[in-house]
């Protein structure tokens, strides 16, 4: 799960070729922000432009799904050289104002309980159904509109997943939690649209298994369930001449057990596998996976106290350096 507080993420991209084995050597450096409409294009262009004097090669920018202000940024930062990818918060959709009018497209834990009210963990978590028609629709169209953005490299998923079964160690003290088995309040998704779904193929309900956690047809069902919307997102974009690209947890057998995600069996074009850690002990994620289409690429990112004090003095934030 990522830390609101961490602004800046810095990421790695080393490209690896599927095809022939072979690793190689170049490497890309990038940033993802959030945009803000209010920013006048003057300062747009000198954030890019530290950016590019700094070594940063690509920008990801979320812009809250507007395509209005992604196609108004793009020119701005190709301009300053940098290669723009549009950033989308794919089945974590917080304060989505037309999802919002619709609590039953949100995911329903094991407890009975909507994230549309009861959100897990933290309050931004707001999960939207993968199963469900209208949800997974509604995400679909907007990756429609970012992908038809000119001059974009690829639309970027992230959260395209559900929510933590199983949070980081680390992170399990700041939540005051143990989890060393599947707890029902943080196991999605039980709505309607879900288990109807699953009757339907293995006749047979889930909430009515005395141990989900066991049962491989149901967790196989929610691995698909995301495959299905990368899949749907990966023609789309194609279709506009667009890359898909995606952050995901390490390793597809990490991915799998952490949060449903296997990565290695979708359609995509790029896989970002991430190594996030706060204030030090960054390292590394040694990924390389099979897909069912040619991976152009795959890169590591994560959150390096050195890379974040030389991102800081880039920025000029000398209080960030410092600290």
């Amino acid at each position: 799960m990522k830390l609101p507080k961490l602004l800046l993420f810095l990421f790695v991209l080393s490209i690896i070729s599927c095809a022939d084995k072979e690793e190689k050597t170049n490497f890309k450096f990038g940033v993802w922000i959030t945009a803000d409409a209010k920013r006048t294009d003057e300062d747009y262009a000198k954030e890019f432009k530290k950016y590019k004097d700094g070594g940063i090669d690509e920008v990801l920018i979320n812009t809250q799904t507007d395509p209005k202000l992604l196609g108004r940024l793009v020119p701005i930062a190709k301009e300053k050289g940098l290669k723009v990818h549009a950033w989308i918060m794919a089945m974590n959709r917080p304060n989505d104002s037309v999802a919002l009018k619709h609590p039953d497209w949100y995911q329903v834990s094991k407890e009975g309980k909507s994230c549309f009210d009861n959100r897990p963990y933290v309050d931004y978590y707001q999960w939207l159904c993968p199963t469900k028609k209208e949800s997974r629709e509604h995400v679909l169209a907007l990756v429609e509109g970012l992908s038809k953005v000119e001059g974009i490299e690829s639309v970027h998923l992230d959260y395209i997943r559900f929510p933590d079964i199983f949070l980081p160690i680390s992170l399990l003290p700041k939540y005051n939690l143990v989890q060393d088995t599947e707890l029902p309040q943080f196991d999605f998704c039980y709505c309607d649209d879900c288990v109807k779904a699953f009757e339907k193929i293995h006749h047979k309900n889930p909430k009515t298994s005395h141990n989900t956690s066991i049962d491989m047809e149901w967790k196989n069902f929610r691995l698909n369930a995301i495959k299905a919307v990368v899949d749907d997102a990966y023609k789309i974009v194609h279709k506009n001449n667009k890359k898909l690209t995606a952050a995901v947890f390490p390793y597809p057998e990490m991915a799998d057990h952490m949060v449903r995600q296997r990565w290695d069996k979708w359609n995509i074009d790029e896989v970002y596998p991430t190594g996030l850690t706060s204030w030090g002990l960054g390292d590394w994620v040694p990924v390389k996976s099979v897909s069912p289409v040619e991976l152009t690429s795959t890169c590591y990112y994560y959150a390096d106290v050195v890379i974040l004090a030389k991102a800081a003095k880039i920025l000029g934030k000398a209080n960030d350096f410092e600290r």
